[in-house]
């Protein structure tokens, strides 16, 4: 008797724990930002499941948690340019999952999904794209470049539910020769510049000096022109000064002309200049 309640004892207390365990494996939780995949004898619903508290048959139903937030993915790639020039390039990929399309990305792809799609996608999309610029190009028209391989990777994206947020080109690498060609360029060309910057001082101060020797020309034909109106000036006023001298001589004569006696008796008779020529008008 003993012993069976010891059997029983132990038999109830597996079945307790058996229960404890199915019950506790029954029960699952999904976080936020967070779509899970519930699998039933390893079939996916068709339907993902969102956040909080959910129950499950134990045994039966196995739970596969997918994150629904941005996810970043870096992708190395190489592609040749249009000029057929090397180019190593990596990528990195900001995106999200769609929560409509979880279940049939699970189905097909797996959670492995970063190495199955989004590698080949970029390896694809950055060939294809790199292909249609110079390798110069690429580096001077980085945005451009940028914004083909967002819309091309978005495209290839789309019909598996990954939906592509950006991308980021976070480097371009060439072969050795062609770094050493651009880089003998851009000495070329800040050397060019500094030239071209030296060419324009020599001729702003050749400018300077010519504008220099026309101001010192305008100013000495001024001076001369000055001085010229100057004399005109002075001889006018020194022409009005006789003729008036003449006429208050005239205005104060009394009507006695002067006489001068020269030697030897001789005596001489004076008149004004004015006067002289009156008379001599009007004797004629």
């Amino acid at each position: 008797m003993k012993t069976l309640n010891i059997v029983l004892s132990v038999a109830g207390g597996f079945l307790v724990f058996v229960a404890l365990i199915c019950l506790a494996g029954s029960v699952y939780q999904v976080n936020a930002g967070e779509r899970a995949i519930l699998l039933t004898w390893g079939s996916p619903a068709p339907v993902a499941i969102s956040e909080g508290l959910h129950f499950k048959t134990p045994i039966a139903q196995h739970v596969v948690l997918m994150d629904i937030r941005t996810q970043k993915y870096e992708a190395d790639a190489s592609a040749a340019s249009s000029d057929l020039q090397v180019v190593s390039t990596k990528v990195a990929v900001n995106f999200h999952l769609s929560s409509e399309a979880i279940s049939d990305l699970y189905r097909t792809v797996g959670t492995d999904y970063g190495t199955k799609l989004i590698q080949p996608a970029v390896q694809e999309v950055v060939k294809a794209t790199t292909a249609k610029y110079t390798a110069e190009e690429l580096i001077t028209k980085r945005e451009i470049v940028k914004a083909g391989i967002d819309d091309a990777l978005r495209l290839r994206l789309a019909p598996y539910g990954i939906t592509l947020e950006t991308t980021s080109i976070t480097n371009f690498d060439f072969s050795a020769q062609f770094n050493a060609a651009i880089e003998s360029k851009v000495t070329a060309m800040q050397n060019s510049l500094t030239e071209e910057n030296n060419l324009k001082v020599v001729q702003f101060l050749a400018q300077q000096k010519v504008a220099e020797a026309g101001g010192n020309a305008k100013a000495i034909m001024l001076k001369a022109d000055a001085d010229a109106y100057a004399l005109k000036v002075y001889n006018e006023q020194l022409e009005k000064s006789n003729k008036l001298i003449e006429y208050k001589m005239i205005e104060k004569w009394n009507g006695v002309l002067p006489m001068y006696m020269l030697g030897g008796g001789q005596s001489i008779l004076m008149l004004p200049t004015t006067l002289a020529t009156t008379n001599s008008t009007t004797t004629q």
